[in-house]
């Protein structure tokens, strides 16, 4: 039997789902593939996966796509791991380098750049983590992931992009959602679903499993304070603003 391609993202954020899939009977029938957002995006457009855990932005441009999972990456507030980092307040920001890893945080900051904060700034991309400077006083960077915890003290300022979401709009925000491009039954939706409620359920051994920097005591307060994994109707609902919002964006921009 051909085993079903999951292209799921290498972040603390998923160990949980990461955990649940190794250690369910779901992992005889499945081939994990361990992915940055972008690569798992990437994967998904070019059908070299079955299933991802697919960043927000692009799930409206993937065929033949429907979204499979009581479960995402979301946040209904700070989550810590999405953010801009400088040496300087977001007013005063001339120069912003964008995340090679991920579209979504890099058009949610554009957005909220836009239309929350109303500031025009110059964005960079950044193509490595090599470019990252903490001293530097003119640039800021939009960062996510684990990486974020290797540089968030190193910066005076640090605006959580999930926050500044919530501020704005009043919604939780969805980084990603479980994604398929292959029809798949309806059992095997349920076994993956249950699979994944298995992790969820088992965040301290998942932390255990997942090489990080952060002490277990923080991993444990970031899976279950920060990351909300419930795809429920209000990250739904805020998913479909995202899109829209976008739209309007790149329509916006296009007309000047």
């Amino acid at each position: 039997m051909k085993k079903i391609k999951v292209s799921i993202i290498s972040y603390l954020n998923s160990s949980p789902f990461v955990y649940g899939l190794k250690h369910s009977e779901i992992i005889d029938y499945i081939d994990l593939q361990y992915n940055t957002p972008a690569e798992c995006a990437a994967r998904l457009l070019n059908k070299d996966a079955d299933i991802g855990i697919v960043p927000a932005a692009i799930i409206p441009s993937i065929p033949d796509k429907k979204i499979i999972s009581d479960y995402c990456i979301g946040a209904s507030g700070n989550i810590r791991s999405v953010v801009i980092c400088s040496n300087q307040p977001v007013s005063e920001i001339k120069t912003l380098y964008l995340d090679f890893e991920s579209r979504t945080s890099v058009l949610l900051a554009q957005l909220l750049l836009d239309e929350y904060w109303k500031i025009k700034v110059t964005p960079v991309p950044l193509n490595s983590l090599d470019e990252v400077d903490p001293h530097r006083k003119d640039s800021a960077y939009v960062l996510i992931g684990d990486k974020v915890f290797d540089y968030e003290s190193k910066f005076e300022y640090k605006a959580d992009l999930a926050q500044a979401w919530k501020d704005f709009t009043g919604l939780p925000f969805v980084f990603a959602a479980w994604t398929a491009v292959t029809p798949l039954s309806n059992d095997f939706i349920a076994l993956f679903n249950n699979a994944l409620s298995t992790g969820l359920a088992n965040i301290p051994a998942a932390v255990n499993e997942h090489r990080h920097t952060l002490d277990y005591q923080d991993a444990i307060k970031y899976l279950t304070g920060n990351i909300d994994y419930n795809f429920d109707f209000a990250k739904q609902k805020a998913l479909a603003e995202f899109w829209n919002m976008v739209l309007r964006l790149k329509s916006k921009y296009r007309s000047c």
